[in-house]
């Protein structure tokens, strides 16, 4: 064992030792309880041993961009309210964030790149791994963004879509990114050319970004912030394109029966967790291990169990039913199962810790991306041209360490839940249309109108270890529920729900209010899903967070308004990653309330808080609620939905009275 390893081995001592984990999930409260008896340290140990946290860092007010730093404001000490170079607090808080969001953008955007090299080179006929497995994707993808369609082979359009995305991503002209811009309202599109926030191409906002918030740039908190307002919706660009993409290549998601939690480890199995965000390499692993079957069982086992983490976790299982065993913060509990045999990561959101834990045990850990490796793993150079061959070397490693585990050391939770997941926009509409197939999206519609709904809320983000794993999730998600407003869910907010047991039918009985539970139970009768549908609808991974806004862009263009003015709001109690400011950041210029849970390091000045909070929903319609109480976040969210309800009806019960259109101010 390593040095490293054995620290890790080392029991908590100190700060935390004798604190309950941070985490209100059953199957990761019964590894981490087993863990500290054998002194086992994990990222909820951690967490704790790193408190206090450094006041100036989460305030954003330590300035690292160049190496006079770092640089430490205290604005209401004199002699400390300025850096060395002259940067009060608001810009140094500005350009902290603003950088946040060129990182998330760039892991989006970089993930849907290589979708798109991929798509090319399959409709090329240059590697033979891959299809297209959804040809109708295929041609709404192209009509949408103003491709010729009719008599082109699916080859000539794949290739036209792929060139298309490419183009999004350097782009030397300055008309907007064509994955922005097709799917947007025409309100929107106005508001990003009066503001000019409209991207032109991916990279070049980020490089923009990377400009305008260095040393001796911008120093104007206001424009540093429509900056990385720019670069956040070009965030959504990477994002919109990668999810058509994948559906075009792996197919686009429909309802399918699966489970959850760390229960879903058999060891009576080989054992693979795919983990990461790439499906491009997790859809080749779950063809590999069902080809290695029988390899599998000449060592003894009944075969192979592919299992997700994180948001490939997601990926496999919306398209594949692949059951999915973490999320983010308890991605380490897998290995610490000891039945987990291999570990398969390509990109983001893999921590470092896995590799020297996996030497504690006999689980392989095994990276596939040039930028993306681990200390103490195995790397695969993972090629599209020779992906299926790679795949099988990777699971055949782990069927070779299935005869390296210590029964001593397994020791599975037996706690999992059955899931229903695969709810995809054109999934969602299907079922919305087997109620109105003449204006599916209406019955949304007619729901607020009616007062069956409250609105409608996209739960999305990560876990963070500032606060109790999954608690913030559950909590908020129960109390929308009882008060009748539609759930969606992506990403590791999304298997919080699926390890808990929401994304099951039962769960609609136990806590929907009585409006929420009559719209599901018609909308269920009418589809025919089975075994039900559940109480939340699983949109995918964080990559997909555009299917939900699609849904969005649905529901105004058909109240004929713009989006600010539909009741629909986010949450992301638990956000974490750079990824989640982009997001946030896109989806309140998109004019969405969007709850979260945790402080960002934004708090150090009080202009750029008050634009986040305020201002934003003067400029856009949409604002950051931060409100790290579930309780008071559900309130909030809640009154930012009836609120826009309200207004929404007297503007319509106005329009009708004197024969006018809506109004277009929100």
């Amino acid at each position: 064992m390593s040095e490293e390893s054995k620290a890790l081995a080392t029991p908590p001592k100190g700060k935390g030792a004798n604190e309950p984990p941070r985490t209100c999930d059953p199957a990761a409260l019964e590894v981490l309880n087993r863990c500290r008896e054998c002194g086992v340290e994990t990222a909820f140990d951690r967490y704790l041993q790193q408190t206090p946290q450094c006041a100036f860092g989460l305030a954003g007010l330590c300035c690292r961009i160049c190496i006079q730093g770092p640089c430490r404001i205290n604005p209401k000490r004199p002699g400390e309210q300025r850096g060395i170079c002259g940067a009060a607090d608001y810009t140094i808080v500005a350009r902290n964030i603003a950088r946040m969001a060129a990182g998330g953008t760039s892991c989006h955007s970089d993930h849907g790149r290589h979708q798109a090299l991929t798509l090319k080179h399959v409709a090329e006929g240059k590697i033979a791994d891959y299809t297209i497995a959804d040809p109708a994707k295929l041609r709404r993808v192209a009509k949408a963004i103003g491709l010729e369609v009719e008599g082109r082979t699916d080859s000539e359009l794949a290739k036209s879509v792929a060139v298309a995305a490419l183009e999004d991503f350097g782009r030397y002209t300055d008309e907007p990114c064509t994955f922005l811009w097709s799917y947007i309202t025409e309100g929107r599109k106005a508001k990003f050319t009066n503001t000019n926030i409209a991207p032109s191409s991916i990279d070049r906002a980020v490089v923009e970004c990377m400009h305008q918030t260095a040393m001796g740039m911008d120093a104007d908190p206001v424009n540093i912030i429509f900056g990385a307002l720019k670069t956040s919706l070009a965030d959504y660009t990477g994002m919109h394109l990668a999810t058509d993409i994948s559906d075009i290549l792996f197919g686009t998601p429909a309802p399918i029966v699966s489970q959850a939690n760390l229960g879903v480890i058999d060891p009576a199995y080989v054992n693979i967790a795919c983990h990461g965000h790439n499906p491009t390499l997790s859809s080749l692993v779950v063809d590999a291990a069902r080809a290695l079957t029988d390899e599998a069982k000449a060592v003894g086992a009944k075969g192979v169990n592919v299992v997700g983490i994180c948001c490939t976790g997601n990926e496999l299982l919306s398209r594949e039913g692949v059951f999915i065993a973490a999320n983010t913060a308890s991605q380490e509990l897998a290995i610490l199962t000891g039945a987990l045999d291999g570990i398969i990561a390509d990109v983001q959101c893999v921590t470092p810790a896995l590799g020297p834990l996996s030497k504690c045990y006999h689980t392989k850990l095994m990276c596939t991306s040039p930028i993306a490796k681990i200390p103490g793993s195995q790397y695969f150079d993972f090629r599209e041209d020779t992906a299926l061959d790679t795949a099988k070397a990777m699971v055949r490693v782990a069927i070779a360490a299935y005869r390296e585990r210590d029964p001593a050391k397994i020791d599975v939770p037996a706690l999992k839940h059955e899931v229903v997941a695969g709810f995809s926009t054109e999934a969602l509409l299907d079922i919305l249309g087997k109620v109105n197939p003449d204006n599916p999206i209406r019955v949304i519609n007619d729901a607020i109108a009616s007062g069956e709904l409250r609105g409608v809320c996209l739960f999305a983000g990560c876990n963070n270890t500032k606060q109790v794993q999954d608690f913030g999730h559950i909590e908020i998600v129960k109390e929308l529920a009882k008060n009748n407003v539609l759930i969606l869910a992506t990403g590791c907010g999304a298997v919080a729900f699926a390890k808990h047991g929401l994304l099951h039918p039962s769960a609609v009985d136990k806590y929907a209010g009585d409006g929420l539970k009559a719209f599901l139970k018609r909308l269920e009768k009418a589809s025919g899903v089975k075994p039900g549908l559940p109480l939340a609808f699983h949109m995918g991974s964080c990559v997909d967070n555009t299917r939900a806004a699609d849904l969005l862009t649905a529901m105004a263009n058909d109240l004929g308004v713009d989006i600010p003015k539909v009741p629909f709001v986010a949450s992301a109690p638990e956000a974490m990653h750079e990824k989640a400011v982009s997001i946030g950041s896109w989806a309140v210029a998109m004019g969405i309330p969007t709850h979260v849970g945790v402080m960002p390091h934004i708090e150090g000045s009080q202009l750029v808080y008050g634009v986040a909070t305020q201002i934003a929903h003067d400029v856009f319609g949409g604002y950051f609620i931060l409100e790290p109480d579930p309780v008071e976040g559900a309130k909030k969210l809640l009154e930012a939905l009836d609120y826009r309800t309200w207004k929404l009806r007297i503007h319509k019960a106005t329009a009708e009275k004197f024969g006018t259109s809506l109004a277009a101010g929100y």
